[in-house]
């Protein structure tokens, strides 16, 4: 026989009591086997824990030496039966977090994260800024949890995305461009620009599809950040969210509206449709109840 738990709280229980009588009926037992089970621990431990005589009952040196370490067991189990619970419920735990650059330039990131942290203070929320073109094999790989995305993009079987916020599309241009001095730009006028590419091209290639032209291109820098800075070089316009202009001024870039009907730009949250770690599943729970609520 080995000891086991039900020793280490049938002696905690003595030693907390002094009294075999008044500890049986906290712990709901026969004293008789409250005894058995006393006698049981001190055998397996081969050391006397009581002192123990028909009118008390008092701890010996080895009982004395041996109750801090039997609470500090009992207290780290307890310990770890709290911790299992907060991660079934997804309130413990690691996400890892994927997103590219727009989805922070359009606060969509922060509303989210921050909301989840301060709700889940026990998850760590892992942030890894990613080329778009990663993120579905990422995702299905298991190597992210989550990732915050432009759309249009392909999704892998499994993977499911959700649209946390709407935009539009607009012009970056060089400031000495002569397109500069306009109001708005419509898509016909830029045929014979140069434009530099961003990671979702999709703006880029319907500008020039209502404009009736094959876009030329330019550099392929991917991030935003990057692209602006091949339009404040000059040469280049670009077809950027719009959300970029309230928050990024860079010399020499001017930004335009586009004519006719808004070019929709989209920020999205991309997950496993059958998520089986809980605090992914909470923190995507989360975020769909918070677009719900508005």
């Amino acid at each position: 026989m080995k000891l086991e738990l039900r020793h280490i709280r049938c002696f905690v229980c003595v030693a907390k009591n002094l009294h075999f009588a008044r500890a049986a009926e906290e712990l709901d037992i026969a004293p008789p086997s409250l005894t058995r089970q006393i006698q049981e621990t001190e055998r397996l431990l081969n050391v006397r824990l009581f002192h123990r005589t028909k009118r008390s009952v008092a701890l010996t040196a080895a009982g004395e030496a041996y109750l801090p370490e039997a609470l500090g067991a009992l207290a780290h189990l307890s310990r770890g039966q709290e911790l299992a619970a907060l991660a079934e419920r997804g309130e413990l735990g690691r996400i890892e977090v994927g997103y590219v650059a727009s989805a922070a330039f359009a606060g969509v990131l922060q509303s989210t994260v921050r909301g989840f942290r301060r709700d889940n203070p026990r998850v760590d929320v892992v942030l890894s800024e990613l080329a778009m073109d990663r993120v579905p094999a990422m995702l299905a790989e298991g190597l992210i949890d989550v990732a915050y995305v432009r759309p249009p993009m392909h999704y892998p079987e499994g993977i499911q995305a959700i649209t946390l916020y709407r935009d539009h599309f607009i012009l970056a241009i060089p400031e000495d461009s002569l397109l500069a001095d306009l109001a708005s730009v419509s898509p016909a006028q830029l045929r014979d620009c140069v434009f530099a590419l961003p990671e979702q091209d999709f703006g880029t290639f319907e500008v020039g599809r209502r404009g009736r032209f094959q876009p030329q291109l330019g550099q392929k820098p991917g991030p935003l950040a990057a692209v602006l800075a091949c339009v404040s070089l000059g040469g280049n316009v670009a077809v950027v969210p719009r959300t970029l202009s309230d928050c990024v001024s860079l010399p020499g870039v001017v930004y335009k509206a586009i004519t006719g009907k808004p070019i929709v730009s989209e920020v999205a949250m991309a997950f496993r449709r059958h998520e089986r770690a809980p605090a992914a599943r909470a923190f995507i729970s989360y975020t769909k109840q918070l677009m719900a609520d508005g």
